[in-house]
């Protein structure tokens, strides 16, 4: 292993941080918008409302990211219909081909998600509501939609790591990521191994950074009453030692 081409990499690759950061981010918010409509529909008993986005999750989560980003890059491209319009100023972009691609699988994925923690929030919170006189709109908002969220937060800590990782295939189209400065490092040094061991270091830097920003919300968002007590500090007698068991009588 050369410590030469490894500490390039290490130079190297953190260009294409922002990038991956930017890329992974925005697609996960996007999605996320998308996806809390789509999850309460996902949720209703109306089968005429939940069936179609169950047909969008089901294809998206069913096929792999790197098929769908290829349909989109190579195939709606070519598209005369696309090249005519304004959307080719968009999709001729790699850029915005993957964001695309990433927003509309990490938004299935989501929807899904949102949808077990829509199911998952006691039915007692959503009939107290209905006592109270809120509607519909404002139990969701109000209501259900907080506790969905922290009933829903580890999973979607998992789709957060999965997106980062995934951004990765942003490199098949050309983009310069961490991942497509690292092909081409390797095609420039033909060292991959040194040069992949670093790309590698940062995607676990980045998840191991992402993974204690989720532990720490869950732990903020925790309610108190489900927190362990805190320990008691054990009474001592003056000679500092700690006191006797009192005898039965």
């Amino acid at each position: 292993m050369s410590m030469t081409i490894a500490l390039e990499a290490f130079l190297t690759l953190p260009r294409g941080l922002l990038l991956t950061l930017v890329l992974t981010f925005a697609s996960l918010a996007a999605g996320f918008a998308v996806s809390v409509p789509l999850a309460f529909l996902r949720a209703s008993s109306n089968p005429w409302a939940s069936a179609p986005v169950l047909a969008y999750t089901y294809a998206f989560r069913g096929t792999p990211l790197l098929v769908q980003l290829f349909l989109i890059y190579y195939g709606i491209g070519q598209l005369p219909l696309v090249r005519q319009s304004f959307l080719w100023a968009v999709m001729r972009e790699p850029f915005w081909c993957a964001f695309i691609a990433f927003t509309l699988n990490s938004a299935a994925h989501t929807t899904e998600v949102l949808r077990g923690g829509i199911q998952a929030v006691p039915r007692g919170q959503i009939e107290a509501a209905k006592a109270l006189g809120l509607s519909r709109f404002h139990t969701a908002r109000l209501i259900v939609f907080p506790l969905t969220l922290r009933i829903a937060l580890p999973a979607y800590a998992n789709e957060v790591v999965g997106m980062l990782k995934a951004s990765s295939l942003a490199s098949t189209i050309t983009l310069l990521e961490v991942t497509g400065l690292a092909r081409q490092l390797v095609s420039e040094t033909f060292a991959p191994y040194e040069v992949f061991i670093a790309a590698g270091a940062f995607y676990l830097l980045l998840t191991l950074l992402i993974t204690q920003g989720f532990q720490m919300l869950e732990t903020r968002w925790t309610p108190t009453a489900n927190r362990p007590p805190p320990a008691q500090p054990v009474p001592r007698r003056a000679n500092g030692k700690p006191p006797l068991a009192s005898a039965e009588t």
